[in-house]
This record gives structure tokens, sequence and C-alpha cells, in this order.
């Protein structure tokens, strides 16, 4: 089968690799002159099953309403009239309760294990390196009430089979000894042993090589500007390289994901949510982390990577805005110098900004459309690198006829469709 992927971030990339792997004639479409140029640019660097946890979770309405008055928030909102980011928000708030949370964190954390393991796989196959350890999360604590507050999020580990280790002070600084220093800073942790870390951006540039040498076609500095099709059936890609016509269609865009397939009928719950990275060359070794250390008060990810620390999180809604923010980048600063002081030169640190494509139950969308030869695999929020090498399995599985190997039904476009009747396709809508 003959099959055009709509991006080349590191879910695209997967996607064209699990497809060339299974068979198919795969193309790859994306503006940038080169693979993961945009949101798998800098990311946080982690692969992390046992933190996939949704934004959306009880308490969280509470705790936003007290960010709005902290310089140092970890989640920023911007004032919008945007129907569309009001929408998203409201679907957002539905899914902060206890049920809605265990379901979710439940079905992002079977996605993301598999995910895990497939990267394994593809790891031992190919032999691709990208600065990766395999030396597991380790969740900071800063006071009791954040200790008590985990154990919600233990009961779904336990529920799931997911290995785990609660730790005291000693315990924390015994898994990271560049702790030791902010000892008076801690209450406690919470250890994933079974988590990773690497650069996603040069693992996608990697893998994109490697399919080129499989035969994947890669159009890069190419516009994408819509799809032409009927109600059933998408004919052909319009971009700036020409028409591209296949037999099946993937996008996998981010959070531009939405635009393409809206003149199609599809309402994709899928909003950008900023995010900023900082990545610091490491100046003292022995002050430096070993792994991922998650604290919890600020939402930051500080992370290993060769011979340097990428300190990345916060979530701002601010649409498609990718200017640089003074204010989180002290954020990210107070992080990493109140538990790693001293572990990296901040003065030489790189600076950056990403769009995570979010859905409101903080689950990918995955998998078949209303229009026959449309498929997705998009709406990761922050989560693309952790779960990328399991998404692409699955779709791949799915576009190939196959049963995946994980429970995949409630991954797909058709959970938001549930009790509401779904909107028409246009017939050859015009670009978008």
């Amino acid at each position: 089968m003959k099959i055009v992927v709509l991006g080349a971030g590191v879910i695209g990339v997967t996607s064209a690799w699990a497809l060339v792997r299974a068979g198919h004639q795969v193309t790859v479409v994306d503006r940038q002159p080169a693979a993961a140029m945009e949101t798998s640019f800098a990311n946080a660097g982690e692969v992390s099953p046992g933190y996939s946890t949704p934004w959306a979770a009880p308490g969280i309405p509470q705790k936003a309403l007290r960010w709005m008055f902290q310089r140092h928030a970890p989640l920023v909102l911007h004032a919008s009239a945007d129907p569309v980011r009001a929408g998203w928000m409201a679907r957002m708030l539905g899914n902060c309760t206890s049920d809605a949370y265990a379901v979710n964190k439940s079905r992002m954390m079977r996605i993301a294990e598999y995910s895990r393991d497939r990267l394994g796989m593809l790891r031992a196959e190919t032999g691709i390196r990208y600065d990766e350890r395999t030396q597991g999360t380790l969740q900071v604590f800063r006071d009791a009430k954040q200790v008590k507050a985990v154990q919600k999020d233990i009961k779904v580990l336990k529920a799931d089979g997911v290995a785990f280790e609660e730790l005291d002070v000693d315990g924390c600084i015994a898994a990271e000894p560049g702790l030791a220093q902010a000892r008076h800073r801690l209450a406690g942790g919470l250890r994933l042993p079974g988590d990773e870390t690497g650069d996603c951006h040069i693992f996608t540039q990697g893998l994109a090589a490697l399919a080129a040498a499989h035969g994947v076609v890669f159009h890069y500095d190419t516009t994408i500007h819509g799809l032409e099709g009927t109600a059933g059936r998408i004919e052909a890609a319009l971009t700036s390289a020409g028409r591209l016509t296949a037999d099946a269609f993937v996008v996998a865009l981010g959070s531009h994901s939405p635009a393409l397939v809206r003149p199609f009928g599809i309402r994709l719950p899928v909003h950008p949510v900023k995010g900023y990275s900082l990545t610091l060359p490491i100046v003292d070794e022995s002050r430096a982390p070993v792994s991922t250390v998650m604290d919890e008060t600020y939402k930051v990810a500080i992370t290993r990577l060769g011979d340097r620390i990428r300190v990345g999180g916060l979530a701002e809604l601010a649409g498609f805005d990718l200017s640089l923010s003074p204010r989180r980048r002290a954020t990210l600063a107070k992080s990493v110098g109140e538990l790693f002081g001293g572990a990296g030169d901040l003065d030489a640190a790189t600076f950056w900004t990403g769009l995570r494509p979010m859905t409101p139950d903080g689950t990918p969308i995955v998998g078949a459309t209303p229009v026959g030869n449309l498929w997705l695999n998009t709406g990761h929020g922050t989560l693309g690198w952790t779960m990328a090498a399991g998404s692409a399995a699955v779709l791949a599985d799915l576009m190939t006829g196959r049963t995946p190997d994980i429970e995949s039904g409630d991954l797909g476009y058709a959970r938001y469709l549930r009790g509401a009747r779904a909107a028409q396709p246009v017939l050859r809508p015009a670009a978008a």
C-alpha cells in the first residue's frame, strides 16, 4: 500500500518506520528542512511510562486558580475569546474527576509501557544511539502534602503492575547523589525504575536516516496546503511540491492536525500547550543528575543527556505563540538551580519553546477516522517521545489489518463521538 505520512516529528518518523517495516511504500512530508525541528527538537528527554499522567486531575481547577497569582506557576492561562480554546478547556475540566483520572491514566500507561518496550526492540534491531539511559525517573516532593497526594498515582501503578519505589529523603539521594546539596528541600520521592531517557531530536533524525535507507521518501521544506477528497476517501495531499496521491494518509502534525482535517467534519480536540526547555552544558559531574528527576512543585523534568542537562516542562495556553518568555526561563532555572545547583552552566544554556498537542483527556488519538483512508497519530501532549514507538506500532498494525498487541479501541477518534452525532465530511474541501 502507498501511504503518505504528514509530519516528520518523532510521531511521523516512527510511524513511517513502522509502516515501511510492515511492507508499505511510504512518503513523509514536512515543512521543515529536516526531521524533528519543532516540538520534537528540545523536549524534556523523558521516556517515562510510569509518569504518564493526565493534566486533567482532581484538584487541578483549584490549583489553576492559585497558580494565576504565582510567579513560578507550572500552568499559565492567557485570557482569550477563542471559542475553540474555551471548548477544549471545558472538556479538560470535565476530565478532572477521580473516575476519569483513573481511566485516562490507565490507558495512557498502557500505550506508554508498550511504547517503552517497542523502543527497546527498535534499539536492539537498529543499533540506534541517542544519548539514551535506562536508569529510571525520580519524582521528588518538597512537602508532606505532595507525598500524600501521590498515593492516587500509586494505586494506578499497583493496578497496572508498574514497578515503583517509595523513597524517603535518604533514598532519593541514594538514587540521585547530586540531590545531596538539596536535602533540606526534599520530603520524599517516587522512583520509577522502568523509565528511560534520551535525546528525541537525535533519535528522530537517526531513525529518519534509517527509514530513508529502507526506501521511505522524505519531502522536506514542503508546505502542506490541504487534503483533497470525498466524503469517504482522500485522493491527495496538496503540497508546495505538488499533488501527492496515495492509498492512505496519516496525519501526524501535532497541534496543526485539527486544521487539516476540519474541512472533512473531523473535530479533533487537540490544542497547543506551550512548553519550554533549557539545555545546559555540565560543568560539575558530581552535582549532575544521573537520569531524570521530576520536580513536582514546578512540574519540571531535569534530565541527563550525555554531557548536557535538559530542563523541560511548564504548560502555557497561548495558542500558537512561540515567543520565549523570560519569566518561564526563570522558573526552569530556579528548579534546576535549587535541586542541582552548580551542575550546569546556566549562562551558557540554550532556551527553547515548543507546542505540545494536548487532548482534554491526555490520551493520544491513534487510528482510523470516519473518512475511509485517513488515519490519525496525534495528540500525545507532553508524552510524544514516551509514546512514539508504541503509537507507531499500533497504527501500522491497524492499517495493515493486524490486531495490535495492546487494546487500542479506546485510543482512537471514535471515543469523542460516543453519544454524539459525527459531523458529515465536506466534499472536496478547500485547501487548509
